[in-house]
């Protein structure tokens, strides 16, 4: 998944170029060179405010004020949660259509408080019946350029259909009315943002686009503040607002979809539109700190990579006296949090796949036993050989077989959502179906064309995520919600490639361990490593003493601009607290 700009997994790939290498024969065998992507403009963090905002009853935190405003428009109006999700993510689609849209796909986890329950709703997107991986192939080796556009890099769109399911399930209102926001909003027109002018300005800068229609809806805009009316969106989701979700996977809209596909190279039938379906999954639950953390199983990597690490910093750290008393910037707790990344993104490049067609050992990866044996295996003064991360022995050979944006909602009756929705690349896939103002997605880049041959974001993997006929892609969503026994304690999330995974960690810890209010969390510096390639990123302000001792330790930092993208929302002994992102022109609303 990918934030509308720059992640740092593509950060990453630009700024080591050749300088990266392979070290674990059975995931990356020959260490291909890593292709450096087009320059990209880097996104500034902005000044955050330096208290969160606070709210009594109920509170959204997303990318937009607008967006979040529409959420809490649907809690006042009657709705819950679930419907002021819905409405958040349709109005996100319309303020920032490099980041996600009806194109696109996700993932859900819903607090549901009268059940005492969290559900797992699965709406990635799937790849066509009669997609393989040798038409992204030539003479042998992947090309590049087929699954980031064009036809062949769309998924079947999964954003209506688990919408549609998160409303018709939970939700109080009609389907229409968490419809009607994003539809005003795109008739009206909305003020571009600082993020999608930056996202405009990348756009303007590169090729020009293969599809005319996406060309001209798209290219040339105008800066910051200017207003943006999209007609033809505003019209479907009229259809959709009268005709339900359906709508969106039969009939007129579905043909322009497949029309568009088909006609940009892709393979994509009707079939594969009417046949999606939502897939409701368990939800992956670990106990930190005496709190039940909930997040998202595979094929997202994101919640299994989050209990791995949360299991190695609670081996390492077993009560928070332990935690380095020089606090969350020393060298030895980044140090610690560094190597612990390594682990997981090691085993989310060997073991991990979409679990409806291969073999995932969940129960093992997130195990505490197994955490502990990560921990002891660690240096707290070194770093390890590359192919020393994960687990290791003979299941660790092959087996047979991030534009993203997220929502935080608490309401007032205790229901909570956390929802990560994505186009994958900034504008996806860079092609619109027809005149229904759908930009449709490149999720196809997020499998692995050939072991060892690196995506987008610099990761890489084996057989378990390669691509197959409707096969759902591995994913670095990381939606979580944390229960304080059976009160949602804090619901958080983020965007930004595999930098959702290390970013949405950091700032959990940050609340849970080191007592930070919300804007505080969100605010403070990270850091990201994926374990290949090895590369530490770190944001300004993260001390400069403490990035000498990391390299003396042996990491190998570098200066990156920021690391992900993240919405959270907090329950208090006041209230909620929510934070602005200054990494994103977020802003939350409550009441």
């Amino acid at each position: 998944m990918r934030s509308p700009h720059a992640s740092l997994g593509a950060l990453s790939v630009m700024l080591l170029g050749s300088a990266v290498h392979a070290a674990d024969p059975a995931v990356h065998a020959a260490a291909p060179a890593v292709p450096a992507p087009a320059p990209v403009a880097a996104v500034p963090i902005r000044p955050a405010p330096k208290t969160p905002f606070r709210a009594l009853h109920a509170a959204v935190a997303s990318d937009h004020p607008l967006a979040s405003r529409a959420g809490v428009a649907a809690l006042k109006a009657g709705g819950n949660a679930f419907d002021a999700a819905c409405a958040t993510a349709l109005a996100l689609g319309v303020l920032h259509p490099d980041a996600s849209g009806l194109g696109g796909g996700g993932f859900a986890l819903a607090y549901v408080a009268k059940d005492k329950k969290v559900y797992a709703l699965d709406f990635r997107e799937r790849a066509p019946a009669a997609l393989t991986a040798s038409r992204f192939l030539k003479d042998g080796k992947p090309v590049a350029a087929l699954s980031k556009e064009g036809g062949l890099a769309v998924g079947v769109p999964g954003e209506v259909r688990g919408l549609g399911e998160l409303v018709k399930r939970w939700g109080k209102r009609p389907w229409k009315a968490c419809v009607d926001p994003a539809q005003k909003l795109a008739a009206k027109g909305v003020p571009i943002s600082w993020r999608l002018a930056k996202s405009f300005e990348t756009l303007a800068s590169g090729p020009a686009s293969a599809d005319p229609v996406f060309a001209k809806m798209f290219m040339g805009k105008p800066a910051e503040g200017a207003m943006l009316a999209r007609p033809e969106l505003a019209a479907t989701l009229a259809a959709l607002a009268a005709g339900g979700p359906d709508a969106f996977y039969k009939g007129p809209i579905a043909d322009q979809i497949v029309k568009a596909v088909t006609g940009a190279g892709g393979v994509m039938t009707a079939a594969d539109l009417e046949g999606y379906a939502v897939t409701e999954r368990s939800a992956l639950r670990t106990d930190y700190r005496g709190l039940h953390i909930y997040t998202m199983p595979p094929p997202s990597s994101g919640g299994v990579a989050l209990v791995e690490t949360l299991g190695i910093l609670d081996a390492r750290y077993q009560v928070p006296a332990d935690l380095p008393k020089e606090g969350r910037q020393s060298p030895a707790y980044l140090h610690t949090l560094a190597e612990a990344f390594k682990n997981a993104f090691a085993d989310r490049a060997r073991f991990l796949g979409d679990p409806d067609f291969v073999q995932v050992d969940v129960a093992h990866l997130t195990s505490s036993e197994y955490a502990g044996e990560l921990a002891k295996r660690m240096k707290p003064d070194g770093v390890l050989p590359s192919d020393a991360y994960g687990s290791l022995g003979p299941t660790a050979k092959p087996l047979n077989d991030g534009g993203t944006t997220h929502i935080s909602i608490i309401d007032a009756a205790g229901n909570a959502v956390a929802l990560t929705t994505t186009v994958n690349l900034s504008f996806g896939a860079k092609l619109v179906a027809g005149g229904t103002g759908i930009l449709l997605n490149d999720q196809m880049d997020d499998f692995v064309m050939q072991v060892g041959v690196p995506n987008s974001f610099g990761l890489i993997g084996n057989e378990q995520n390669a691509v197959a006929p409707k096969k759902r892609p591995l994913s670095s969503m990381t939606p979580t919600i944390v229960l304080d026994k059976s009160q949602v304690k804090l619901v958080v999330g983020g965007a930004g490639g595999p930098n959702i995974i290390t970013a949405t960690i950091e700032v959990l810890l940050n609340v849970v361990d080191w007592k930070m209010d919300a804007q505080a969390a969100v605010t403070a510096p990270r850091i990201h490593h994926q374990w290949f390639p090895d590369m530490l990123g770190v944001e300004a302000g993260v001390p400069k003493a403490t990035v000498d001792e990391l390299t003396r330790r042996g990491q190998k930092p570098k200066d990156v601009p920021f690391v992900g993208k993240v919405n959270l929302v907090v329950r208090t002994k006041k209230g909620l607290e929510a934070a602005a992102e200054p990494r994103s022109p977020s802003g939350p609303a409550g009441y």
